[in-house]
């Protein structure tokens, strides 16, 4: 070959969109591969572990997953429903061409929304797939539909403000704290090693995430909690105290179950991170039910509009409220906050076990992800008997969970331990943990009642 510009760009090029490909079902990159038994795979399963790996290998923080996870589950929903003509939704998407592939319009329509999402083309991986249906009109259809509704769910969503989201700069959507309880930046101060590490008093993440456009909910403050607590109150002494002996590097109080569990939850942006781990914990149940596949690609559309719902709230929550993170009030902040209770002190060696985000503490994020997707698969199933056991899916930055498993006896109680697991941690007060999993179950409540009812 001759080294001619146009070919040294071709290879460029090349590599570029070699870059993006993902590994396939069964290989050791694969995170459904560890709980999805080869005969229960089908086209969601597929292409949403390919945007699994993206999200572990773009280190995409996990109110961004939240966001990159909805529009492609919702794009392959929309393009078999309106195949099937099965279920009503809001967007006039209409019908699709009767006898279509479904498996085509689905991969075609998701990987379209996915390629805006994680702006990569996903090429090969769709080439790959298309590939394995034997030509024919029906896959043609399918195609061609796929491409109309995935390029439809991308016009839909430009005017989201998600775009606007992406920097780590404040758009003047809340008033900022002057009290005593103001969120400042946070240090590197965390103890468990080996570990990933933040920057030294890195800038708040992403402030105007909460004026992203939701899916399911009328506006990101609709499931928005009341106030925190008075910092001179007798219940902020309790929950001082409680997270500065529970969650610190030197915790005697803190068990070894519960040192592992803030460990397998971490769940950081290294990963597949907390709505990743849950639609990945979805997978593992639902691949066991009898439905047809725009049954469902409606339950994962569900499930990833609520994720990216629980994001909004959760962010909409942090910036509004604007509260100090625990490390800044047991370290630094505590003779400011002139409580009577003299266990309300500053402890400036004190260390959170696990990092400690760098963006304000109330609600918690992982509370509000988690009873989010507990309370889905709890309306979807109509119980929460579904026993439940995992490895930690990213064990490469914690070696400490390997070989480890946990059980759960249903999806909230996996729900509760996620939400705990940032008081074992650390990293957030109680008070965090229990309006986070109060506004996740109302987001999951509303959305399921209000979105995609049966066609009479």
């Amino acid at each position: 070959m001759s080294f001619s510009r146009r070919n040294i760009l071709l290879g460029a090029a090349s590599a570029a969109i070699g870059a993006s490909c993902t590994t396939p079902l069964g290989s050791r990159s694969s995170y459904l591969t560890q709980v999805l038994a080869p005969q229960n795979n089908n086209v969601i399963f597929q292409w949403l572990d390919i945007i699994m790996q993206q999200v572990r290998d773009q280190r995409v923080p996990p109110p961004r997953a939240a966001v990159a996870f909805a529009a492609p589950l919702v794009a392959g929903f929309l393009a078999v429903n309106g195949i099937a003509r099965k279920y009503a939704e809001p967007y006039g998407i209409g019908h699709g061409p009767q006898g279509a592939d479904m498996e085509a319009a689905f991969a075609t329509a998701f990987s379209t929304a996915a390629s805006e999402a994680f702006q990569q083309p996903f090429l090969f991986e769709r080439l790959s797939f298309l590939k394995k249906i034997p030509s024919s009109d029906a896959k043609s259809l399918g195609i061609s539909w796929g491409r109309q509704v995935g390029l439809k769910v991308v016009k839909m969503r430009t005017d989201d403000a998600a775009h606007l989201t992406k920097a780590n700069h404040y758009r003047g959507l809340y008033e900022r704290r002057t009290d005593v309880l103001a969120w400042k930046p946070t240090g590197t101060f965390f103890s468990a090693k080996p570990s990933p590490a933040f920057g030294s008093f890195p800038k708040a993440l992403f402030p105007g995430h909460g004026g992203i456009r939701p899916w399911t909910m009328k506006t990101g403050s609709q499931f928005r909690p009341t106030g925190f607590y008075h910092p001179q109150s007798p219940e902020f002494a309790k929950e001082f105290e409680l997270i500065r002996t529970l969650g610190g590097k030197e915790s005697l109080a803190r068990t070894p179950d519960e040192t592992e569990i803030a460990l397998f939850w971490e769940d950081g942006p290294w990963g597949i991170t907390p709505p990743g781990h849950f639609l990945y914990l979805a997978v593992q149940a639902l691949q066991h039910q009898r439905m047809s596949l725009v049954d469902m690609a409606r339950n994962f559309a569900l499930l990833g509009m609520t994720q990216c719902d629980a994001s909004i709230s959760a962010w909409d929550s942090k910036y509004y409220h604007d509260i100090l993170r625990p490390e800044s009030a047991i370290r630094a902040r505590a003779p400011f906050f002139k409580n009577a209770d003299q266990r309300v002190r500053k402890h400036a060696s004190w260390q959170s076990y696990i990092p400690t985000p760098e963006f304000p503490t109330y609600t918690s994020g992982h509370s509000t992800f988690g009873a989010a997707a507990a309370e889905m698969m709890h309306l979807i199933l109509g119980h929460d008997n579904v026993p439940l056991v995992g490895r930690s899916p990213d064990e490469v930055l914690w070696p400490q969970l390997k070989g480890v498993s946990r059980r759960w006896s249903g999806f909230r109680q996996a729900a509760e331990e996620n939400g705990l697991s940032r008081l074992y941690g650390g990293v957030h007060w109680e008070i965090d943990h229990r309006h986070g999993m109060r506004s996740g179950e109302q987001i999951a409540r509303h959305a399921f009642h209000t979105s995609f009812p049966r066609l009479a």
